[in-house]
């Protein structure tokens, strides 16, 4: 395909995944469950941090988060002390979640999870933004195997889970999937959580030339889908997802 074709492939595709239909085989409709600001972005991000696996899982242990959490989980978080917690999500057990609850009360308490979303000193872009979250995320004390379940682009990671919450906080909800209640970051920023759907149809479509699922190799792919549309890049995750999930493209 020329560069226009390829454009106008992904745009079409983009526009054929993103809608409500989506949504009821995916993560994101446990968030589309909340009203409110904090109870949103809350769930998203627990949600997104377990989101590795057969997505049926995921959506199971999603229901077992926001049971835990009383189906109020601002108020749930606001009030947590330490306790005994039956979760266990591959390797994100109730250890982790009990650091996650507490590092999220912290964040409350002191403002909210938006803003330890600002922008970094010294790197740009929403790199700069995961490294100053992580940063911020950690300050609680914790146990040193949890701080894989924070991903560090700075160790090369994709950040894929991360890279996924930020697009449904940030995204408009223009086509009932993303959220879009964060207005302090541009969509021009985000970028696509990589997986190994995204990654393999990139290659084929000739975006990624990398082997590795990397940081590097996003980059690389979010320099060409921004050449395709500078300022919301990451509507293309439902292309190349969905032409790997529900299409089974180059299989």
């Amino acid at each position: 395909m020329t560069q226009k074709e390829l454009k106008e492939f992904l745009d079409f595709k983009a526009q054929q995944y993103e809608n409500r239909d989506f949504i009821d085989s995916d993560p994101i409709q446990l968030v589309h469950r909340f009203t409110k600001k904090e109870d949103i972005e809350i769930v998203g991000f627990l949600v997104a941090t377990i989101a590795w696996g057969n997505r049926k899982g995921i959506i199971k242990s999603g229901e077992n988060l926001i049971k835990i959490m009383g189906n109020n989980p601002h108020e749930f978080i606001l009030s947590y002390t330490s306790q005994e917690l039956d979760f266990v999500h591959r390797t994100f057990n109730a250890q982790d979640l009990d650091f996650f609850f507490r590092s999220l009360r912290r964040i409350y308490e002191l403002g909210d999870l938006e803003s330890c979303f600002g922008q970094h000193s010294e790197i740009e872009g929403v790199k700069g933004r995961i490294i100053e979250f992580r940063s911020r995320f950690l300050t609680t004390n914790h146990e040193k195997r949890s701080e894989k379940h924070i991903s560090n682009p700075l160790k090369n990671s994709a950040c894929k889970r991360i890279n996924m919450f930020l697009r449904w906080m940030v995204r408009p909800s223009n086509h009932g999937v993303d959220l879009g209640i964060w207005k302090s970051i541009p969509t021009s920023e985000l970028c696509l959580p990589l997986d190994v759907h995204t990654s393999n149809n990139a290659r084929r479509l000739g975006l990624i030339s990398r082997k590795q699922d990397d940081w590097k190799a996003l980059e690389e792919l979010m320099r060409n889908l921004r050449k395709m549309d500078k300022k919301d890049p990451v509507k293309y995750d439902f292309a190349l997802f969905g032409l790997g999930v529900f299409e089974g493209f180059g299989a």
